[in-house]
């Protein structure tokens, strides 16, 4: 409690802990997971517009010694249009990325260039993940970021530290089942360093969706093959078998000995269709294309979209690292959770709460709930100290956390 200040919003809170009523998600009989890859048009807008949100907050240091207003959470990317067919194509029409909402462009005299950081960073990060797109000619940036109104300019100068700017709620949960961590895993593959050499001809633009039912897994996948690397339709099905099959001894492997794991990949295929029959895109991504994208309908923080698990209420991607508690409880709520499931014994599962209230400090949450599946032969009693001791220590260390944050050492998607 910071009693010196006088306010008493600052003292922290004793949480609510509960013992789960239901079974751990593990042991339900069914659940459902997805996950948006790296290239999937929803996840550049989530991952572009958090790249631009960790740029504006180091500029701010920089020029202003603190993280002023901002907020650049409202991302969409409009599709464009190509020719694409066995052997090549050309752009017809460029994405279009349209990056918005508010933000600080002057303070005390001293001007912060949002717009150009966020052109840049935009730029930069198409060059570098994806790795077909020129984004001098394939993308053109429409900068929407607008000046905020003075009342929440106001909440990262208050004395004792900024304070919520938005009244949100988040939640999070640890472990991962095995049904999440195979699907979160099979998208890292796809995209990794080592299959993208053994594989050059295959695009960033993975999607994975896992129904597991019982002990049965099923995995649906979906990745584009590069039009300028196949000529014929013979040659595309081959190389998707070959394909298919690295990745199916991937699943084997790491499925694990209590899931059995069927995959298909490129379920739309059909031979004898000509190009209607085959994933294949000039640039790697639906978004040529195929499908636009918009930040908070990628996955959720933790990495994927569990449809089985409780959601927070707002996409994390974009918000202001040490203000906007949309983002901040967003994390800390699966970071809290993984901590509590990792440094207390006897807990099967952790699911986090958290809830604010604008203009209250960051640091005091308005509302903080534990739920958790006890291990047979353990007692709420022993172990409520315990779980209690770590949400205060995470709500201490919230200020290295915003920090944190703000470099971008937390994944947001």
């Amino acid at each position: 409690c910071d009693a010196r200040n006088g306010n008493r919003d600052s003292c922290m809170m004793k949480p609510i802990i509960l013992r789960s009523t239901c079974d751990p998600l593990a042991d339900q009989p069914f659940e459902i997971v997805e996950r948006k890859g790296l290239g999937h048009p929803d996840t550049i807008c989530d991952v572009v517009m958090e790249q631009v949100a960790v740029q504006l907050a180091q500029a701010y240091l920089k020029i202003c010694g603190r993280v002023l207003h901002f907020n650049a959470d409202k991302g969409l990317l409009v599709a464009g249009e190509v020719d694409c067919r066995p052997g090549g194509g050309h752009v017809i029409t460029p994405m279009r990325l349209v990056m918005g909402d508010r933000a600080t462009f002057e303070w005390r005299k001293k001007l912060v260039p949002v717009a150009e950081i966020a052109e840049r960073v935009a730029s930069t990060w198409f060059r570098q993940h994806l790795p077909h797109v020129d984004p001098l000619k394939h993308l053109m940036c429409q900068v929407e970021l607008k000046p905020a109104p003075a009342e929440l300019q106001s909440v990262s100068e208050r004395r004792g530290g900024p304070v919520a700017n938005d009244t949100s709620a988040a939640v999070g949960y640890a472990p991962f089942t095995p049904t999440e961590r195979l699907v979160f895993q099979v998208e890292q593959f796809l995209n990794s360093a080592s299959f993208k050499k053994a594989f050059s001809d295959t695009g960033q633009d993975v999607k994975v969706l896992g129904v597991r039912t019982r002990g049965e897994v099923a995995l649906t996948v979906a990745m584009p093959l590069l039009a300028s690397a196949i000529r014929t339709e013979s040659q595309y099905f081959s190389r998707r078998a070959e394909v298919l099959k690295a990745l199916q001894s991937f699943v084997k492997q790491k499925a694990g000995p209590r899931l059995s794991a069927e995959v298909t990949l490129n379920a739309l295929d059909r031979r004898g269709a000509g190009i209607e029959g085959m994933y294949l895109s000039l640039l790697g991504t639906s978004a040529e294309a195929g499908d636009s994208g918009e930040v908070g309908r990628g996955n959720r923080a933790c990495g994927v979209i569990s449809l089985r698990r409780p959601a927070s209420a707002e996409a994390a991607a974009g918000k202001n690292p040490v203000a906007h508690v949309g983002k901040i409880y967003n994390v800390l709520a699966h970071v809290l959770a993984e901590q509590i499931h990792q440094n207390v014994k006897g807990l099967r599962e952790v699911t986090v709460w958290l809830t604010s209230q604008i203009g209250r400090p960051v640091t005091s949450p308005q509302f903080v709930m534990v739920e958790v599946h006890l291990a047979q032969g353990v007692s709420l009693a022993s172990v409520e100290p315990l779980i209690g001791r770590q949400v205060q220590q995470a709500l201490r260390r919230m200020t290295p956390f915003c920090q944190a944050l703000a470099k971008g050492d937390y994944a947001v998607c």
